[in-house]
């Protein structure tokens, strides 16, 4: 028997994750709550138009600031995928405005009785970035970038997503609440240059010494939303799930990765290779692969 699928709230649905998180949810046959925070932008427009037609998809405007907006927003959601994102880019202040974002929508969470699980958009910077990062072989879900170094190197991208993964945590497990995250590598696909371009940048601070340390990932939008609908889906998932679909570690890939990203790129990054083709791969993915093949 076909069940019907339950109510799943994306915010922000706005954000470039959020958007193509929102379609597989829709052509999976959920209900969605899409909740935007952005002024009019080319994907604001496209799921405005998309409310007009389809019927299973309702749009609130969301202040992540305002609790209430929140609640109102997830009213009746068995899911929420949080996506959080600034679209102009990040600094020290920004940091702070997506940390007590992702407070508050993690306790309006709590305060939804039908939840049942969310699903943290977070990212691969929330765990590469430390003083000597070439000193661990192997780099996975157990790690976490280091503050300091991230305030001392003016990471803010990295830092934001560092603390506001740590904040949703610990606000989800003091209130009982089923999380899990999924931490993105360098996010690629349709028009990623023109739709998301301060984000991509933001990620890419820093991109050099990620690629000489083996921990410069890309991951396909769509695989990305695939990943976290089946995180919801999936009752076994726990914890956080590294999320990636390649390592950029030889110079051939590193100038593909900068051909896809053009015109944000314009020109090859001048690595200094020391004589090597190619780095050591850093970042392992057991988790995911373990929950790909499981839900295939």
């Amino acid at each position: 028997m076909d069940h019907e699928k339950p109510a799943a709230c994306v915010l922000d649905a706005s954000t470039y994750v959020g958007f193509w998180i929102l379609k597989g949810l829709l052509n999976r046959g959920y209900t969605v709550h899409a909740a935007i925070q952005m002024k009019e932008t080319d994907i604001v427009k496209k799921i405005k138009e998309m409310e007009r037609v389809e019927e299973r998809l309702s749009v609130f405007s969301v202040d992540i600031l305002d609790y209430h907006s929140i609640l109102v927003a997830l009213k009746g959601c068995s899911a929420l995928f949080c996506c959080l994102d600034c679209p102009d880019g990040y600094d020290d202040l920004i940091v702070d405005l997506e940390v007590r974002g992702a407070i508050n929508v993690v306790e309006a969470c709590a305060q939804t009785d039908s939840m049942q699980k969310i699903v943290f958009t977070s990212s691969l910077t929330a765990a590469i970035w430390r003083e000597n990062i070439c000193s661990q072989t192997d780099v996975d879900e157990r790690f976490w970038s280091d503050q300091d170094f991230c305030r001392k190197m003016k990471l803010w991208y990295a830092l934001a997503k560092t603390l506001s993964e740590q904040a949703a945590w610990a606000l989800a497990m003091d209130r009982m609440l089923n999380m899990v995250s999924v931490n993105a590598g360098l996010v690629v696909g349709p028009a990623v240059a023109q739709q998301n371009p301060c984000s991509t940048m933001s990620y890419l601070k820093g991109a050099a010494e990620m690629f000489e340390n083996g921990v410069l990932a890309v991951v396909d939008v769509k695989f990305l939303a695939d990943v976290h609908i089946r995180a919801f889906e999936d009752s076994s998932t726990i914890g956080r799930y590294f999320c990636f679909n390649q390592i950029v570690h030889t110079e051939e890939e590193a100038v593909k990765l900068v051909e896809t990203l053009s015109p944000l790129l314009s020109s090859q990054p001048k690595y200094e290779c020391q004589g090597s083709e190619a780095y050591a791969e850093r970042l392992r993915t057991k988790k995911l692969n373990k929950l790909v093949e499981g839900t295939a």
